[in-house]
């Protein structure tokens, strides 16, 4: 869990199969760059998130959202001293893709065009959605979400950018990170991984700054825990998936897992495993009444 003040839930319902979805309290929590592979739909019930996102760092209030496309590198914090209170969900890209080819005139790979939108009706589908999850109920919970993301397609989507041609630059970046995937759990120094693909150390970093977002050896932390996930989804135990991805111990994974997903990666494994208990009816109320 989170600290003094501050709590959060991340879990799956199977009546949303492609969707993860969150409920957090944060007052001093800091989200260090990472990405997701799927979209985030985050609506703010309270407080104000700052995350940088782009080169520039951007707010989300009471009343807004903040949205962040697939494999975007991205951070947050809370931006004023009573932090911030918000629910998410994070629907995949074949997902999103399926309502915007049925909903929106939208062509190519669709995405949102900013990461903040005020818009106080979406905000509440989105808590609407978590609400319905909480209850049981699939067909409000699919529907909601439908709607949700039609409403917020049309009101800030567009086609994603189409990647760029690619230059030698982006071909070593590519190639770095494969090797640092085949090889996360014992990852090579960036002088050897840069003498194994016939390019400099520096030249190497700024390439794959620019493909990624981040530096190499923050990529691969953000891997790892991407990877770890997957392993305590499948029933792995926390001790284990830290090995197994390349954490010296047990406790390495918990720092990186929490600064990244916002929850120890014991609280995730349990709310995500197919026996979970439901939630106490005081969570269904708190859900109603828009509390994390």
């Amino acid at each position: 869990m989170a600290g003094a003040g501050e709590r959060a839930r991340h879990w799956r319902y199977e009546g949303l199969p492609d969707v993860d979805l969150l409920r957090a309290r944060y007052i001093r929590k800091t989200f260090v760059r990472h990405t997701h592979e799927n979209f985030v739909i985050a609506a703010i019930a309270d407080g104000v998130e700052v995350f940088h996102h782009r080169g520039s760092d951007v707010s989300a209030g009471a009343g807004a959202l903040a949205l962040v496309n697939p494999d975007t590198p991205h951070t947050g914090r809370a931006g004023v001293p009573e932090g911030w209170r918000y629910g998410a969900v994070y629907p995949s890209p074949a997902l999103v893709a399926g309502i915007a080819a049925e909903t929106t005139a939208i062509r190519g790979t669709p995405g949102f065009v900013s990461p903040v939108l005020d818009d106080p009706r979406s905000v509440a589908l989105v808590h609407r959605v978590l609400r319905a999850a909480d209850e049981g109920n699939a067909l409000a919970a699919d529907t909601l979400l439908r709607i949700a993301v039609t409403r917020l397609l049309r009101l800030n989507g567009g086609p994603l950018p189409q990647r760029q041609v690619r230059t030698a630059g982006a071909g070593f970046a590519a190639r770095a990170r494969a090797a640092l995937e085949e090889r996360m759990a014992e990852p090579p120094t960036l002088e050897r991984l840069a003498t194994d693909l016939g390019t400099s150390p520096f030249a190497l970093l700024r390439a794959f700054r620019d493909a990624y977002g981040m530096p190499p050896h923050t990529w691969l932390t953000d891997a790892r825990v991407r990877r770890a996930r997957l392993l305590l989804d499948a029933g792995t135990t926390p001790a284990e998936a830290a090995v197994t991805v390349g954490f010296t111990d047990q406790p390495h994974l918990n720092r990186h897992f929490t600064r990244i997903v916002g929850v120890p990666p014991g609280a995730y494994q349990r709310e995500r495993s197919p026996g979970a208990h439901p939630r106490e009816r005081k969570n269904v109320q708190d859900a109603r009444d828009g509390r994390p």
